[in-house]
């Protein structure tokens, strides 16, 4: 059985690396840490999993992103 995903959202490169390596080594037993650098990209990823029936445990979305905000994504 896959782990159910966490998807960590951020237009900052540096950032989402970051925050993608601080969750798996807190919680990559648990859940598989999926990243997205834009919230297109992020809605284009949640299609995927969903198509594949991978359940997401928990979107974690930065605010201030170009285009599309982290609550317009939400």
């Amino acid at each position: 059985m896959l782990k159910p995903v966490i998807l960590t959202v951020d237009d900052d490169p540096a950032v989402l690396q970051a925050v993608a390596r601080d969750l798996r080594q807190q919680y990559g037993d648990r859940f598989r840490i999926v990243r997205a650098d834009s919230g297109a990209s992020a809605l284009d990823t949640t299609q995927q999993l969903k198509l594949r029936n991978e359940a997401i445990a928990l979107f974690l979305v930065d605010q201030r992103m170009p285009l599309m905000s982290g609550v317009e994504f939400l």
